[in-house]
């Protein structure tokens, strides 16, 4: 089933948002940007889990810019940003004051998240689609 012309708008529009936010970290975490390294060292993860999330950040996007992998980009992307809203709520608090940020990076991810799954809703069938052309008549059963 095909999307109607406002939910096809309002897919891009949502792919859009979330790949700008992705892609905008990236600056940060490929530079070592202060915020980053001080995120990703309080989790104990610095330097790969920074640049290792910054990889995946950027498969997600051009994912989820991509037609065929829509669904796929959304679901990385979801994964990746609930891993960050966990990491906000359990360990780094929804403020990092000592780095200049009043929660703007928890927003961000939220947002993220919000979009994210709504592109997932939209691109549900899909899912199954593809999953019939990789693994054949098994699916249809």
């Amino acid at each position: 089933m095909e999307l109607t012309k406002v939910q096809t708008i309002l897919s891009w529009a949502l792919r859009i948002v979330v790949a700008v936010i992705l892609l905008q970290t990236l600056f940060f975490k490929f530079t070592a940007a202060e915020e980053s390294v001080y995120i990703f060292t309080n989790l104990g993860a610095e330097p790969w889990g920074r640049i290792g999330s910054g990889i995946v950040e950027l498969i997600a996007s051009v994912l989820l810019l991509t037609p065929r992998t829509i669904w796929l980009g959304a679901l990385l992307s979801l994964g990746t940003i609930s891993g960050a809203i966990m990491s906000h709520l359990t360990k780094l608090g929804i403020r990092l004051t000592a780095v200049g940020d009043h929660g703007e990076l928890f927003a961000l991810a939220i947002v993220v998240f919000v979009c994210s799954a709504i592109v997932l809703l939209l691109h549900r069938r899909q899912i199954p689609v593809i999953g019939k052309r990789l693994f054949g008549q098994a699916m249809q059963n």
